[in-house]
């Protein structure tokens, strides 16, 4: 097998909402879109974000419903501290305050309008206990 390319699917409500939040605070861009579907990437995120909306019935029936509220779409950065900054300064609500866990990963997180978990990471950041 060779993988060419990777993505992530999520169902939400309004995909346009969930598509505005990444390309307006993540520098995402919309690749295709069309009702009920968007798909964003940027360069170096290693994979593309797939929205679809709940209840497409191009999906399978055990799946139209399901929501991607739960899911965590975790992307390690460089400077973890700056970009808490920046997203505090663009009014974005922090829903998880910056941890630092034993084995040295730290994180914090926000919510997208849909309630789509981002979690910005690093692991070369000091730990602290």
């Amino acid at each position: 097998m060779r993988i060419t390319a990777s993505a992530i699917s999520l169902n939400v409500e309004d995909v346009e909402a969930s598509s505005t939040f990444l390309v307006t605070h993540f520098a995402f861009h919309v690749d295709m879109a069309a009702p009920g579907f968007a798909s964003l990437s940027r360069p170096d995120a290693g994979m593309s974000v797939v929205f679809l909306q709940r209840g497409l019935p191009t999906l399978p029936a055990d799946q139209r419903e399901e929501h991607a509220r739960g899911q965590i779409l975790a992307f390690v950065v460089d400077d973890l501290e700056g970009e808490l900054a920046r997203l505090q300064r663009e009014g974005v609500p922090i829903t998880m305050p910056l941890t630092a866990e034993e084995w040295g990963e730290r994180a914090f997180q926000v919510r997208d309008p849909n309630g789509v978990i981002v979690q910005l990471v690093d692991w070369d950041g000091p730990v602290t206990t």
